[in-house]
Order: C-alpha cells, then structure tokens, then sequence
C-alpha cells in the first residue's frame, strides 16, 4: 500500500542576532545583587542590552545611559591593587558594577559608552589605532541615528508647562526641550537653575535652517540634531545643566484643581480617601417601595386622644407643654384643631314638674266593728301617693272633708 503524500517540510525561519556597536561576556552586579551576574551584551544606541548567551535573540535585561554621568575604574574588595578588570558606572540614580575578563575589554567598553553618550570619540583610554577607528564609526551610526529621532528630553509642552515640570520634579532634571512657541519649525531650550537661592529660568531659541539646527546664541552654534543640541548645552555648561529624564511613575493618591473663590487662585486638592467597605452604589437599581394596602373610609378611624402615661415610681417623666397661643372660638362646642374633637351628647328633654292627678274613684265604706264607729285610719300611717309637697296638702284637705261628710250622716 503506498504511503500517503506528506506536504514538503519548511524550514524554520532562523532569527537574526541583534546587532550592537560593541559585544562581549559581561559581568553586572546592581545595588539590589549580592554578586556579579554573568550575561553576554551588547551596545546599541543609548542602551545596553544583557542576553543568557550569544545565541538568544531576546534580552532578558536592559539599562539606559540617558542618565550617565561619569565611568569610573574599581578595586575590588579586598585588594590593593587595581586589576583592571573591573569598573563602575554612575547614573543619576544609581551606580552598577561592572567586571571583564581583560583590560583591553574594559577600556574597549569605557571607549564605545564614552562615544554614544558624549558624541566624541575618547582620547584618555588605553587603545590602539584600530579600537579608536571603530569608535569613529560608531560615532557617525550614531549621529545618525539621533538625526532621526528625538532625545529623551523632548515633551511636547508649552512654555509654561515646560516650567512647571521643572519646578515639580527638579530631580529628573533641569534641561527640557520643546517645541518652538512660534509654531515654526524649531525648538526651544528651558532650563532652571538654582542662583543666590532663588530658581532663574531662562528660555532659549533653536532655529531650524534646512538640515542643521542653530542654536541662537551670542555666537550662533550649528547642531546637525536635536541631540546635538542637547549635548552642547551639557558640554558648555560643565555639566550643571541635565537633561530631564521623566520618570513615568504613577500617583498613589487621587487629586484635582480646584479654583479658590476667594482669591480666584487654583489650589491643588486632595479629596478625603473612602471609607472602609463598598460606597453604596447610587446608579445601582432602586428597591421599589412597600406596597400600601388599600382601606376603605369606613375603616378609617379618627384619631384616638393619647393616653396619659403610667406613673412610673422610678422614672420622672416631664410632659412638655405645648406653646400655642389660645384660640378663642365663637362656637365653644368646637375644639381646637391640636386636640382630637369629642362630640357632646344632645341634651334630653326634661320631665314635667308635676305630674297629671290620677283618677280618684269612689273609696269602699269601712265596716262598723261591733256598732261602733268605724275606726278611722292612723294619719302616720298614710302615705302620699307622690311624694311631692303639693299633692300632699291636698289629700289631707280632701281627708278632713271626707271625714266630715261621714260624722254628719251617722
């Protein structure tokens, strides 16, 4: 059975080794290593590049020279003597460390970091006809290249804001470039320095004349790049004047201007920080409101009158008064509108005085006991029908009447 036909196999694209001004085995030690690292690495421009080995085409580490200020040659701990073998760089920042295996291969580094920073090939290092050719070359690559781009020290600012950052952060620096304020093809130098203990910032002109730029002093100087610029400044001036090297940390605390509207100034302000646990949310959903039952108005009752309060043997409670001024009322039944209205019953109408006689009907004769006279009633013993003193004296007189009509018929 033949075989299945399988695609021809590509060859993997091999990588291509950086390339670097100067190469070689380097030994660093930073201020956080207890000791010396070993990576291969290389130069290019204005940093250094550290590789595991010469075969890797990615670094693992790199460090900018925009903030150098001096090379320095290292004993080592311990020795009296120098082996030439070590030497030490100093940035704005922090100094690293750095060790060779050969003199040659320190003063070849001294040599080629001296050229990309200063744009001069140097003339005090140990070096031979051809070490000093080579850094001539580098030399015109890196001029070059710096004709292409702009310095680390360029902002895209205005001429105030260009103040401020100096004043914010003198320690980034006191040299800024920027673009020319009357929108022509140029630059424009601020620096800030520290005279008789007051801050002096002065303002300087680069005019752009075809390729070159021309710095516009007493004596006009021709620069063929803005970098070039920069290093005349640094140069001329002995090095106070350095260029600003923003550091892009971030702020930790939130804050805004705010314009004072007392004195019309704008003040920085910091607001307070939050409080411990979640801010309510006030863009969040809202809860919908407890649904009210409906009630009839037959089951609305008025309201009820307080309750006087239980006198309470530990407690002394005082009831407050109320200050409202008594309201006079033409109709007394009606109650004030603070306390609850009670409704007086209607009057009954009242009963008669004296009530209507009742029929009076012929009483039966008393018997005569024996043949004697009839036994007349004990007056104590009669009683009033009404106890009404009227009614009273009349049934005497209607008694003593008839008492008399019965002596003269017997």
């Amino acid at each position: 059975m033949a075989s299945a036909l399988r695609p021809p196999r590509v060859p993997k694209p091999k990588g291509v080794l950086p390339s670097h001004y100067y190469e070689s085995f380097l030994e660093k030690k930073a201020p956080c290593d207890r000791d010396y690292k070993k990576f291969w690495a290389g130069l290019q421009g204005l940093t250094i590049y550290f590789y595991n080995s010469n075969r890797d085409f990615q670094h693992v580490e790199k460090l900018n020279l925009g903030a150098f200020e001096k090379l320095t040659d290292e004993i080592p701990w311990g020795s009296s003597r120098d082996p030439g073998t070590h030497f030490c760089l100093v940035l704005r920042n922090q100094e690293i460390k750095f060790k060779v295996e050969t003199l040659e291969c320190r003063e070849m580094w001294k040599g080629f970091i001296l050229t990309v920073v200063e744009l001069r090939v140097p003339s005090n290092l140990i070096l031979l006809p051809g070490h000093l050719y080579m850094m001539a070359e580098v030399l015109a690559k890196e001029e070059a290249r710096r004709a292409l781009e702009t310095p680390s020290c360029f902002l895209k600012v205005s001429r105030l804001e260009a103040q401020l950052l100096l004043e914010r952060y003198p320690e980034c620096g006191n040299l800024l470039l920027r673009p020319s304020g009357d929108g022509a093809d140029g630059a424009s130098v601020t620096t800030r320095q520290m005279h008789n203990g007051t801050h002096v910032v002065r303002h300087y002109k680069v005019k752009r004349e075809g390729t070159k730029y021309v710095i516009d002093v007493e004596e006009p100087f021709s620069c063929t790049s803005l970098d070039a610029v920069v290093n005349y400044f640094v140069s001329h001036t002995k090095k106070a004047l350095v260029p600003f090297l923003f550091d892009e940390d971030y702020e930790k605390v939130l804050g805004y201007v705010e314009a004072d509207k007392e004195n019309g100034e704008c003040v920085w302000v910091a607001p307070s920080a939050p409080g411990p646990g979640p801010a309510p949310s006030t863009s969040g959903p809202k809860l919908p409101p407890p649904a009210s039952v409906p009630v009839s108005s037959q089951d609305k009752l008025p309201p009820l009158p307080p309750l006087p309060p239980l006198p309470d043997q530990e407690e002394n409670y005082v009831t407050p008064i109320g200050d409202t001024p008594a309201v006079d009322y033409e109709n007394q039944d009606v109650a004030p509108s603070s306390r609850p209205v009670i409704l007086k019953p209607k009057k009954l109408p009242k009963a008669p005085a004296k009530p209507p006689k009742p029929p009076t009907g012929p009483k039966p004769e008393p018997k005569i006991v024996n043949g004697g006279f009839p036994r007349k009633l004990p007056t104590s013993s009669a009683q009033p029908l009404f106890p009404t003193p009227g009614l009273a004296d009349v049934t005497a007189e209607l008694q003593k009447k008839l008492e008399k009509r019965r002596a003269l018929e017997h």
